[in-house]
């Protein structure tokens, strides 16, 4: 014989996500300026921006070789650049090629005429 158990009773219903403390409701909204996170949040987000400005300074501010370095899509840097709000000096941008000194670029030879 199997004895019958009653249905447990419904579980109280979850209350709103807490806010971590130091942030208020009005500075948790998206529009308000990025400021650091507390806790492991807060301690990865300051990892991630670091080593995006790193890796963007030894690519001479390069983003798209500093996206494959990092593994990232372009684009996907991108966002985080954004998110983020990087800054890359402009010092660090390499100069165009044939600004550089790179190689002469060939003017085309006129239409030779009889």
């Amino acid at each position: 014989m199997t004895a019958l158990m009653p249905a447990p009773e419904t579980a109280p219903r979850p209350s709103p996500p807490r806010i971590p403390k130091g942030l208020s409701e009005s500075s948790a909204s998206p529009s308000a300026p990025a400021r650091p996170l507390p806790g492991f949040h807060g301690a990865v987000s300051d990892f991630k921006r670091r080593l995006i400005e790193a890796t963007l300074t030894q690519a001479g501010g390069n983003r798209t070789r500093a996206a494959r370095a990092l593994g990232l899509q372009r684009t996907y840097l991108l966002r985080l650049i954004r998110e983020f709000e990087i800054r890359v000096p402009p010092g660090t941008m390499p100069a165009r090629r044939a600004e550089a000194g790179g190689p002469p670029t060939v003017a085309a030879k006129p239409a030779q005429t009889r």
